[in-house]
Order: C-alpha cells, then structure tokens, then sequence
C-alpha cells in the first residue's frame, strides 16, 4: 500500500434553476417557476457550508465553482454574501480562483463589474454556437449578439480570464458551420474554450426525440479542424474538450482531473473528500431537489466511503481526461494503492497503443484520447458497480467525456468546461 495523503482542496456550489431547460442537458437543473428564491436558498448554502466545513479544518481551499444551473440568476449581492461566508468558514488561498457560470441571457448591462466586486474572478459563459439557427435548435434563450456584448461586458469589468462553452456536431450543422462557431468565438478573445459534442444523455428530451445529427466521420472532421484553428491561434490543448492560453488553465477542474478533493454545497452537489488517518476517499451527496434541499437537515448529506477495488477506475476516470496524463507518484498518493493494482491495465493499454509511458508517468495517447472508454474499461473493478457519472461532474461547464458515443461522463459542467 502506497501512503494516502490530502490532496488540494475546492469548493463547487450548486444553483438549480434556469430561466429554461435545455433539451439535451442531462444535469440537476430545474426551469425557474415563479420567483427565484433568492434569500433561503443562500441562507441554506451557507448552513450547508457551516455544516460541512469542520471536516476540512486547516485546509486551504484553492478554487470556488460556482455552478448550475445558471448561478448568474442570482444578484452579484448573494453571491458577495456567499464569499464573505466561505472566508469565515473556511481557509481560502490568497490567490483564489472563482469562477461563476452565466447564460448570456440572464447578465443584465454592467453585473460583471459586480460581480468581481463581489469576489469572482473568473466566468464561463455557455455560448454554444454563434450561429441563431443552430441555437434555437438547441433551446437556447440568448442570440448570438448577446454572447457578444457579454464577453465585451467580461473585457470592460476586468475578467479577461474567461471561458466560452461551444459545441458541434449540432442539429443541422456542417464542417464550414462549425469551424466558423470557433472563429467566432476566437474573435471575443477569451482565454480559455471548452470544445464538446452534443451527445444525446438518456432522460433528455433530445434522447426520447432525436433530432438530424452529422455522421460520426463529419462530426471527427469538425473535431480536427476546430483543434488545428484553436491551435493555431494559441490555445494548447490540455484536456479532452480543454483548450487554454499559456498560464489559463481552468484550476478548478485540473482539481477534478488530478483527483483532488472538493465539498459539494447546493441542491444535488457532489462532493469527494479524502482521510488520511482513516484510510478512507469519500463522496458525498445532497438531496437533488432544491424543495428536498431547502427543507433538509443537515443530516441528509449521503457519505460512501469508495472501495479500494474502485479506486483505479475512479482515478483513471478524471486523470485520463487530461493530455498530459498524471504522475506514477500521484496514483499512491490521491488513492493509497499499490502500483500493482493498475500495472496490468497499464501494460495492456500501452500494448494496444492506447497510453504512452513519460518521464514522470502515463498519458492517453492520441489514440487512446479517441477511444477513451476502452481505456477505463479495463481498470474498472470484476462485477463493478458503475460510479454515477454526476458524482464526477460536478463543476465542470461543458465537460463531456472524449470520444464519440462515449459511456462515462466527467466532472460540466462533471457539468463544466
């Protein structure tokens, strides 16, 4: 057995509601009926929070993920007050980073300005496509011209460092379509875009009605030309559907890629915390919904300790995603297991030319960044109890897992980015 150590520390809070509800989004979001409750759900959260904080005493937490949902529906005001509580809950690093997700068409003219006043110092805006056809196709309530202002609005408050969602393989969309979406997008000049597929999640309106999608071979084509632009343009790939200017890494979500450790606070919020004297990584979940949430005790909060037979898949689930691959030291540390307990898998893997040794350890190879499914299959445990996905999605805008048709969904959106 490998030494179990404490890994970094996050905080990702989840906001339920949105204006509407995408008909292909598969995450724990409600359409807003009626008035927003604004005031208990905060005071909830930071009863949450009060609640949850003692078993990370002394611990620096060095992201804040504010996810949804569309936490822009919330004023600039609740959000301060929800900061101002994590710093007397919590030890916050000196240079946090908090990242707020907003739909272009819920920022009111001048809210950016607010809310980094407020404390959020990153945003990731779910744009989508740039293209109104494409976006009514997907029920989306913002026109392109509003993605526009909203990143013009980021540039003006001083948050540059942020992030647009943008997908392909849309309803109706062509290559020229989709290479133009990321021109698009490159001309609002943001530091860091999620690029994903749409994929039909079962429970979704596009599940049950499926609307014309482009072949596999044209949405692979769609993939390589958007990558060759971004690259082109300076953004490095770093993870499966995550491209960043020098130094713009989303650190929240490397969080979740390396297996960090993060509370979960909102309505249906996952959680992973790690106990080294216990031996124990546990997840945490709260009741999903936000009526069940509201009203819930403090004692609702579900824990499960993952079993050792688990822990392989569940680390090669997050660490697989990123290009560079992880560390050999990082798989005893973050799980406590021996090298043996993934040796096998590895050697295979590598055999079929799915992973690729480094100096330091193992990363996907291209291949193996296509075909990531088969790659994890082979570290999940005899007769497995598939983890939810939702659990090792929380806080990631836009996260979806690699290849076409893929299984396993990660931490965004994992929802995010």
């Amino acid at each position: 057995m490998s030494r179990l150590l404490a890994p970094p520390l996050s905080l990702y809070v989840h906001f339920p509601w949105c204006v509407r509800k995408c008909p292909y989004c598969d995450f724990n979001s409600y359409t807003l009926n009626g008035e927003l409750p604004h005031g208990p759900y905060l005071q909830r959260l930071i009863r949450d929070l009060e609640a949850q904080a003692p078993q990370v005493a002394g611990r620096e937490v060095h992201s804040i993920f504010l996810g949804g949902g569309t936490p822009s529906l919330f004023a600039p005001q609740a959000i301060g007050e929800l900061l101002t509580a994590a710093r007397a809950e919590l030890t916050l690093a000196a240079h946090l980073e908090v990242t707020l997700e907003a739909n272009p068409g819920t920022i009111e003219r001048g809210a950016f300005r607010e809310y980094r006043a407020a404390g959020v110092t990153r945003v990731s805006l779910g744009a989508q496509s740039f293209d109104q056809e494409r976006l009514t196709a997907l029920g989306r309530i913002h026109s392109p011209a509003e993605t526009r202002r909203a990143a013009a609005e980021l540039h003006a408050a001083g948050l540059a460092n942020f992030n647009l969602d943008l997908m392909y393989a849309l309803p109706g969309q062509d290559l020229p379509a989709a290479v133009r979406d990321v021109q698009e997008a490159l001309s609002v000049a943001p530091a860091h875009l999620s690029h994903y597929q749409l994929t039909l999640e079962p429970g979704t309106v596009f599940a049950a009605q499926p609307p014309p999608l482009p072949d596999d071979d044209t949405a692979a084509a769609m993939l390589a030309e958007c990558a060759a632009l971004l690259e082109a343009a300076g953004f490095a790939q770093y993870e499966v559907s995550a491209y960043a200017r020098a130094g713009r890494q989303c650190r929240h979500n490397l969080n979740y890629w390396t297996f960090g450790d993060y509370l979960g606070i909102g309505a249906g919020a996952h959680g992973k915390l790690t106990f080294p004297q216990a031996g124990q990584v546990v997840r945490t979940v709260q009741p999903r919904e936000p009526r069940r949430y509201l009203a819930a005790c403090d004692a609702e909060l579900t824990r499960r300790v993952i079993p050792a037979r688990e822990l392989p898949f569940e680390f090669m689930l997050n660490a697989l995603r990123l290009t560079g691959g992880f560390d050999a030291d990082t798989f005893g540390r973050r799980t406590g297991l021996a090298w043996r307990e993934i040796a096998a898998p590895l050697d295979a893997a590598i055999a079929r030319g799915l992973m690729v040794r480094t100096a330091t350890g193992y990363r996907p190879s291209e291949l193996g960044l296509r075909f990531l499914n088969d790659v994890l299959l082979g570290f999940m445990a005899e007769s497995p109890k598939l983890p939810d996905a939702s659990a090792l999605s929380i806080g990631v805008s836009g996260a979806r897992a690699g290849a076409p048709g893929s299984l396993f969904t990660a931490p965004g959106g994992l929802v995010g980015e």
